[in-house]
C-alpha cells in the first residue's frame, strides 16, 4: 500500500514518529545515568525539556496561525478572542485558589495532549476507508492515554504535571481502577488481533499509523504508569509530544508550502532557515520561563522581585500562550484530519 506519510518516510519517521521508542530506548539503557542527572543537573534538564521543547512547541503554533497573514485575516476574530478570553478565564479561576487554577489547567493540558495523539492517527489514517478499523483504533488511542491517567489518579505518583497536589481532589476509586485496566487490556488485545486479521485479509500495513499507536501505548505506560520518576516522566512526555508538533508545523506550514505562499517566512526554508525557526520558537519560550522564574517561581534563576500581590493577574496573563495554544487546536487541525 501507499504510505500515507504526511511529508515523506524519512522526515516523518525521524522527527514525528521515532521521539517515544528512542526516548523509551533512552530511559530503558540508562536509567541509571537518568536518575544521577535529575539529581545532579536538574536545571539543564529543565532547560532542555522544558524550555526548548516543551514551551518551544507552543510557539511553534505561531508559523500556522499568527505570522501567516491571510490565516489571520481569515480567522482576525478568533485568533484575537482566543488569548482574551483565555486571561478572563484565568483570572476567574485563579480567584478560586491557586489549586483549582492549576488542576484545571492540567485537565485542559492532559486533554490537549490526548487529542494531538488522536490527530496524527487521523492524519496517518486519512486514505482509509474501513470504518470498524477507524473505531477500534479511535478507542486504542483513547484507551493508550486515558488509562495511565485513571492510574495516575487512583495511585501516589512522585511527579506532577505542574504543581504538587493538582489531581488529589479526585476520589480514590478502587473499582475505577481495576475496571479501566481490565478495558484497557481488552482494547489493546482487540486492536492487535484486528491488525493482525486486516494484514492476512489485504497484505497491507499502515506503518505511520500503526507506529502511532504502539508509541502512545509505549511512552503513556511507561512514563506514568511503569516508572515513578519525575525526569522519565517529564523526558518521556514532552519529548513524544513536543518534538512531532514542531516538525508537523515546520513540514506543513514552511517546507511543504511554495515561496510565493511564504513570502517572508519563505526566510526559514534555507538550510539556515531551520535554524532561525528553532531560535525563534526557543528564544520566545526563553523569555516566557525567564518571566517565569523572575516573578513566580524563582526556582533557576534567583530574584529580589517581590510582587506576590499582583500573581492574581500575573500567572493567568503569563498562562496566556499555553491555553491560547490549547485552544487553537482544536480548530487549527480540524481540516487536516479529514
Amino acid at each position: 500500500m501507499k504510505q500515507p506519510w504526511i511529508h515523506n518516510g524519512k522526515l516523518d519517521s525521524i522527527f514525528i514518529l521515532s521521539p517515544p521508542f528512542l526516548v523509551l530506548m533512552t530511559v530503558l539503557f540508562f536509567q541509571k545515568s537518568l536518575v544521577k542527572i535529575e539529581d545532579h543537573y536538574s536545571f539543564y534538564t529543565w532547560l532542555f525539556l522544558i524550555v526548548f521543547v516543551d514551551v518551544a512547541h507552543v510557539y511553534s503554533t505561531l508559523f500556522k496561525t499568527y505570522f501567516v497573514r491571510s490565516e489571520f485575516s481569515k480567522r482576525k476574530k478568533l485568533y484575537l478572542g482566543i488569548p482574551f478570553i483565555s486571561l478572563i478565564i484565568g483570572i476567574l479561576f485563579y480567584q478560586l485558589g491557586s489549586l483549582i487554577f492549576w488542576s484545571s489547567l492540567a485537565l485542559v493540558a492532559v486533554f490537549h495532549f490526548i487529542r494531538q495523539q488522536y490527530g496524527f492517527m487521523r492524519l496517518y489514517s486519512r486514505f482509509e476507508s474501513n470504518n470498524i478499523s477507524k473505531k477500534i483504533d479511535t478507542l486504542a488511542i483513547y484507551s493508550a492515554t486515558i488509562f495511565p491517567m485513571i492510574y495516575w489518579t487512583q495511585t501516589p505518583r512522585k511527579f506532577d504535571w505542574f504543581i504538587n497536589g493538582e489531581f488529589t481532589w479526585i476520589p480514590k476509586v478502587p473499582l475505577l481502577l481495576e475496571v479501566s485496566q481490565i478495558i484497557y487490556i481488552l482494547i489493546l488485545v482487540v486492536y492487535i488481533l484486528k491488525t493482525f486479521i486486516d494484514f492476512l485479509k489485504t497484505k497491507q500495513f499502515n506503518i505511520p499509523k500503526n507506529a502511532i499507536i504502539i508509541g502512545t501505548y509505549l511512552s503513556w505506560y511507561f512514563g506514568i504508569i511503569y516508572f515513578d520518576n519525575d525526569l522519565i516522566f517529564t523526558f518521556l512526555n514532552v519529548v513524544s509530544h513536543g518534538i512531532p508538533y514542531i516538525a508537523l508545523i515546520y513540514l506543513n506550514e514552511i517546507k511543504g508550502k511554495a515561496n510565493t505562499e511564504l513570502k517572508w517566512r519563505s526566510a526559514f526554508k534555507t538550510g539556515f532557515g531551520v535554524l532561525l525557526f528553532i531560535l525563534v520558537i526557543v528564544g520566545f519560550a526563553f523569555f516566557e520561563e525567564l518571566s517565569w522564574e523572575k516573578l513566580v517561581w524563582k526556582e533557576h534563576f534567583g530574584s529580589d522581585i517581590q510582587i506576590e500581590n499582583w500573581h492574581f493577574l500575573l500567572v493567568p496573563l503569563l498562562t496566556v500562550p499555553q491555553l491560547t495554544h490549547y485552544l487553537l487546536d482544536g480548530f487549527i487541525w480540524k481540516s487536516a484530519k479529514k
